[in-house]
């Protein structure tokens, strides 16, 4: 099995600019507190930093 990520959005993506807009969407997340479980690649871990200040991970 492989490594799995688990993101929540815990802040509102109002008043973000439109490229972070689009990496939550990437990540599939659309309300506050909704979680989504991703595999563990370099590219999730790249989505997660660039709207680490709107995301929780577990």
């Amino acid at each position: 099995m492989s490594a799995q990520v688990t993101v929540k959005l815990v802040k509102s993506k109002i008043g973000c600019n439109p490229r972070q807009r689009a990496t939550l969407e990437a990540l599939g997340l659309k309300r506050i507190r909704q979680e989504k479980t991703l595999p563990d690649t370099p590219a999730v871990r790249g989505m997660i930093f660039k709207v680490s200040h709107l995301i929780e991970v577990k």
